[in-house]
């Protein structure tokens, strides 16, 4: 898996973005969640994935739009080390739910936390 974030990676469904909230199963590390979902795509891509930030928490876009750019950065630099072993397809959302604007490496370290939360759970079961 290369360190890039395609087009075809993006999790966009709209369908599978519900049953993804609604059939998923999440682990975190504050500030981070992370909703993943077992499912089958057409395309041969391993994970989609999407970011979300609450405009509850950061009410002017340039502040949630800083934060998803940090995340989509943080989860390209990490996905190869982390996914490469996945055997089955993922739906994955990443959401901020801090009230606090964060540094890139903050971000970081979160999210490694974060994949390695997932990849313990998933080894579980």
């Amino acid at each position: 898996m290369s360190a890039t974030y395609p087009k075809k990676e993006k999790l966009k469904s709209k369908k599978l973005i519900d049953q993804l909230f609604t059939e998923g199963q999440s682990v975190s590390a504050f500030p981070l969640r992370l909703v993943y979902l077992g499912t089958d795509f057409a395309d041969d891509v391993i994970t989609k994935t999407g970011v979300s930030v609450s405009k509850r928490n950061f009410k002017t876009a340039v502040d949630r739009n800083r934060i998803k750019r940090l995340l989509r950065e943080s989860y390209r630099l990490n996905k190869a080390s982390y996914f490469n072993n996945l055997t089955t397809q993922h739906a994955f959302m990443i959401l901020y739910i801090g009230k606090d604007k964060p540094t890139f490496a903050q971000v970081e370290t979160k999210m490694k936390i974060l994949f390695e939360k997932f990849s313990n759970k998933i080894s579980e079961s």
